[in-house]
């Protein structure tokens, strides 16, 4: 468990780590500072909270986005809001340096998010 990472919103550890291989547990748009407020309001904000959340967790561990070499992102509105998650996620990363990546359309997720990402880093 990472200190200052998000509050888990089921029983597992942020990230687990094997032979120099990362597997980080997805992340949901809660605020470490503030887990019971209120998700941010749409697609973007949603997605830069679960990826600023990805970077607390890497980085309690010493690791940074450029470590990640796949990544995992589920969506409640696939069709509605792809685009605009693309356009956010890719701004995390240097042009030509991205992970390897799926996108899975999903019914639901745990707190009513909008966007989860798990990903897998190597060391």
């Amino acid at each position: 468990m990472i200190e200052r990472g998000p509050r888990p919103v089921a029983p597992f550890s942020h990230a687990v780590e094997a032979d120099g291989w990362v597997f980080v547990t997805g992340q949901m748009p809660t605020d470490p500072d503030a887990p019971d407020a209120p998700l941010p309001e749409g697609i973007v904000a949603q997605t830069r909270r679960v990826m600023d959340n990805l970077a607390i967790v890497l980085g309690g561990i010493g690791l940074s986005l450029e470590n990640i070499t796949m990544a995992r992102i589920y969506l409640t509105a696939l069709e509605r809001d792809y685009a605009e998650m693309n356009a956010t996620y890719q701004s995390y990363f240097e042009p030509g340096k991205l992970p390897a990546r799926t996108t899975i359309g999903v019914t639901g997720l745990a707190v009513g998010a909008l966007v989860e990402i798990d990903l897998i880093a190597r060391r």
